[in-house]
């Protein structure tokens, strides 16, 4: 794998042409006391380094003798015996293939005479304030050097224009990794499905799915998870899982691990009875029928906001079917009426982040799917109680969302071991 690591970095360097680029690691982060958040390194370092140590600062000099620097923490055995392994410099350099490394606690004097004569510095400009005020101190002290006939950098840019191109377009092993995320994702969501019964806590579901994830070697969610029942599955990014499951609830799970730093993102949308029926199933199968046109839509040639176009299309007739729009489908598609039950949209990159980096347009227009990217195809439907509204459909809120990757000649759905047909997840819940 360092030989990967160390070709994504020469990659850059060519796309960099010239000049210094300098990425730091994450920070550690205290909870409180003296309690920190579990540690997660920087995507992109990990991508340009696999390296996982905090203190840590990738610098690439670009030009005709290109080079890639780490700085890290020394090696400390007596701090071992608290924290855990160091490699330190000297077996991270070897271990990882870089050309040089060094202490993190020289960096300032080994940027100071990096920067020499550089034209351009490239770092994660606005990511950090400290670091954009210790990127401009660092400047100012080679620029004291003009009379020495010492030329410091004359723009700052930032590298994430070009790190980001780099990170849309996923590899065979970025792949694997998220289909093993994806699986075990699917796993927990199968196993939550057979958990869900009425009388149980959303958080009690959230716990089946925490376990999955661990016991799989997800040691961590991607992001924090939504367990919705009922009413609480109208509002978008609710996470307070507090909720004890009624019979007559809809139950809507929005959660996926992370493995070996890599995302899944799956939504599902369940009866805690184990049966769809009346107007629940009529908008289940509305949701469904949009994003199985969305994931076909999903392929290489087509814009990016394909998959979306084709969702609303299905969603706004099945809007109009139900009287919650009135008009034509261009007609509500126009006016946005149908905004007030979908409210977002179908889909994001995904990849080392849950919303991953990667822009959407190129020069004002839609960018074209290409093989090796990865998005999320998630429309949905939140129907909030209001009196022009048959109460039928209050409080009905249901998303269905899979992870998809773009190959040479369609589509894989990563996530598609998590059941989502009508058929399928009643006869699963049928048999817990």
């Amino acid at each position: 794998m360092s030989d990967t690591y160390a070709k994504r970095r020469m990659r850059l360097i060519k796309k960099m042409g010239g000049g210094i680029a300098i990425i730091p690691n994450a920070p550690e982060r205290r909870r409180n006391g003296d309690a920190d958040y579990p540690y997660r390194f920087d995507s992109s370092f990990h991508y340009l380094t696999g390296f996982s140590e905090p203190e840590s600062v990738l610098v690439m000099v670009a030009g005709d003798a290109p080079q890639s620097i780490l700085f890290c923490r020394d090696k400390d055995i007596e701090r071992e015996i608290w924290d855990g392994f160091r490699f330190g410099p000297e077996a991270a350099r070897e271990h990882f293939s870089f050309d040089a490394a060094h202490p993190v606690s020289s960096l300032d004097q080994e940027l100071a005479l990096l920067m020499e004569n550089q034209e351009s510095v490239f770092y994660p400009m606005g990511a950090d304030a400290e670091w954009d005020q210790r990127m401009l101190k660092l400047r100012e002290a080679v620029q004291r050097k003009v009379r020495s006939g010492i030329r410091a950098p004359d723009e700052m840019r930032d590298v994430r224009t070009l790190v980001n191109e780099m990170r849309l377009f996923k590899d065979a092993h970025e792949i694997a990794l998220m289909r093993k995320a994806a699986a075990i994702s699917a796993s927990a969501h199968r196993r939550a499905m057979r958990f869900a019964r009425e009388g149980a806590f959303e958080y009690e579901v959230e716990a089946e799915l925490l376990h999955e994830f661990c016991r799989q070697g997800a040691r961590h969610p991607a992001y924090t998870s939504i367990v919705a029942a009922g009413a609480n599955a109208c509002v978008l990014h609710y996470i307070s899982n507090d909720a004890r499951l009624k019979k007559s609830d809809l139950l809507l799970i929005d959660a996926g691990c992370e493995y070996q730093g890599y995302a899944s993102d799956i939504t599902r949308t369940f009866p805690v009875s184990g049966k769809f029926s009346g107007a629940k199933k009529d908008v289940y199968e509305i949701v469904l029928a949009a994003q199985l046109e969305a994931i076909e839509a999903a392929i290489p040639g087509n814009s990016w906001d394909a998959p979306h176009q084709a969702a609303l299309r299905v969603l706004v007739q099945g809007f109009i079917d139900l009287k919650l729009c009135k008009g034509t489908v261009d007609g509500v598609l126009e006016d946005e009426s149908y905004k007030k039950y979908y409210m977002h949209r179908t889909g994001h990159w995904l990849g080392m982040d849950v919303h991953d980096v990667g822009s959407y347009k190129s020069d004002e227009e839609w960018r074209s799917l290409e093989p090796g990217m990865v998005l999320t195809v998630e429309p949905g439907c939140y129907i909030r109680p209001s009196d022009d509204i048959p109460r039928a459909l209050w409080n009905i809120g249901i998303r269905i969302e899979d992870d998809v990757v773009i190959t040479r000649n369609g589509h894989e759905v990563l996530t598609d071991g998590a059941p989502k047909t009508v058929r399928d997840i009643e006869e699963l819940m049928g048999k817990s």
